[in-house]
């Protein structure tokens, strides 16, 4: 995911500074991630370099000045651009799951345990998604949607290893 892009999402409705934009992001995307305002500031530098976002003044207050950044025309045209382009799917066979269960293969641990306790975990994590969901706004709601349908398409396949896994076992003699 492009954090360029998702700077230059959150800034182009109206103008502000750093600390709002990292702020809007945790509340946004950072669920389990929050960002750090020096990665904020180090990607303002580099869409001001690049054309794409501006200084348009600076905030007084308490604290330190706040440098108040705005989507140049470059800018929209550059996140509409990244909007409209098709992400391409990404493959899941990498993934820490997939990885666990294949190394308890090859070491001879038992695979069926691997699986069933994630099985336990992305149950509960998908009740409590369920739950914040129900509460939210519509990004919210649309975070939980799209959670959901990935913590499912995990337990399918984590029933089907496990399934593969008891096929192989009983093909040759072996317990689970």
């Amino acid at each position: 995911m492009s954090f360029s892009h998702l700077l230059l999402g959150i800034l182009e409705p109206a103008p502000c500074h750093g600390f709002a934009l990292k702020n809007a992001y945790d509340v946004r995307f950072g669920r389990g991630r929050s960002l750090g305002v020096g990665q904020v500031y180090a990607t303002l530098a580099r869409l001001q370099r690049d054309g794409l976002a501006e200084l348009v003044g600076v905030e007084s207050g308490d604290g330190p000045d706040r440098r108040v950044y705005a989507v140049t025309s470059l800018g929209v045209a550059e996140l509409s651009s990244w909007l409209l382009t098709p992400e391409p799917p990404t493959g899941y066979a990498q993934s820490v799951l997939f990885a666990k269960t294949v190394l308890a293969l090859l070491s001879d641990r038992p695979a069926d345990e691997v699986l069933a306790r994630q099985r336990v975990v992305h149950l509960e994590r998908m009740r409590e998604v369920r739950r914040l969901g129900q509460a939210g706004d519509l990004v919210s709601r649309l975070s939980a949607d799209h959670e959901i349908a990935h913590l499912d398409a995990d337990l399918r396949w984590i029933e089907l290893a496990g399934k593969r896994l008891e096929h192989i076992a009983a093909e040759h003699g072996l317990s689970g």
